[in-house]
């Protein structure tokens, strides 16, 4: 069989980061369907190009095949984010991406956490892959989120800090969410009630207390995060907590806890006798 034009093939890598889309039908075709070489000729050689096709080819049918037969135990964190980036960005190396994605960022999930536009700095992450990233992370948030929805909280509470945790661990800015509770504890709605700075969210109780008799709620999980990575409370996380545990008490609301999310683990004031 006959190799690709040189010219194709450059073109192809060159514009790796945008897949197949950036060339033309006739392109696409000429790449993907070669000629018979003619009776009696030898082939001719095959350029470092083609050969280095060929070898990530070769490479990421062993990385699935690894996958498909012992499943993501088989596999290193930047192997799994590599297998991920094979669809994404078509015929072209993906282990540096991976390797520098996990570098910049220092795990799986806050890559998959990362604003697009931090993603986009890494070199071969363009828009489109940094959109399918972001995608990637919210089914997992949702996924996580179905196994709480409707479920007695207090008796799934490893799942809840889960959510908790993919939802929030690693986002740039603080914020503050609310897990509104039925009289059986069962979660009714899961709502970001404010956005704010780096180290400070601005919290209202009387708003905080206006929702949840709004939604019928007996019950309330207050969450928040430290893009700083340090779970502990400050003097105003817990003052703030201890108005709104105050407010909600006197309308019959139970406040079970106030979670605060960092990067690798979380506070929970009624673990602390905070509450």
């Amino acid at each position: 069989m006959a190799k690709p034009s040189e010219s194709l093939i450059t073109k192809v890598e060159e514009t790796a980061g945008g897949g197949d889309f950036a060339l033309q039908d006739a392109e696409r075709l000429a790449f993907q369907l070669t000629d018979d070489v003619p009776t009696g000729k030898a082939a001719p050689a095959k350029s470092s190009r083609a050969v280095s096709v060929e070898d990530h080819h070769g490479h990421r049918e062993r990385l699935r095949a690894r996958f498909r037969d012992a499943g993501d135990a088989a596999l290193a964190d930047y192997e799994m984010l590599e297998l991920m980036l094979f669809r994404l960005i078509p015929r072209r190396d993906t282990k540096p991406i991976a390797k520098a994605l996990l570098q910049r960022f220092g795990s799986l999930g806050a890559v998959l956490g990362a604003p697009i536009a931090l993603l986009q700095e890494v070199k071969g992450v363009g828009e489109n892959v940094a959109l399918d990233l972001k995608l990637i992370g919210a089914l997992a948030q949702r996924s996580l989120k179905h196994d709480i929805k409707g479920r007695h909280i207090l008796s799934s509470w490893s799942s809840v800090l889960q959510y908790c945790h993919a939802a929030m661990a690693h986002e740039v800015k603080e914020q503050f969410r609310i897990l509104f509770l039925d009289k059986k504890n069962a979660l009714i709605a899961d709502e970001v009630q404010g956005y704010g700075t780096v180290d400070h969210t601005p919290v209202y109780p009387r708003e905080v207390v206006k929702r949840a008799l709004e939604l019928s709620a007996t019950a309330i999980i207050l969450v928040h995060n430290h893009p700083s990575g340090d779970p502990t409370p400050s003097r105003a996380d817990i003052d703030m907590t201890k108005t709104i545990v105050e407010t909600a008490r006197v309308l019959g609301i139970t406040v079970h806890d106030h979670i605060i999310i960092g990067k690798d683990g979380h506070a929970s004031f009624r673990g602390m006798n905070l509450i």
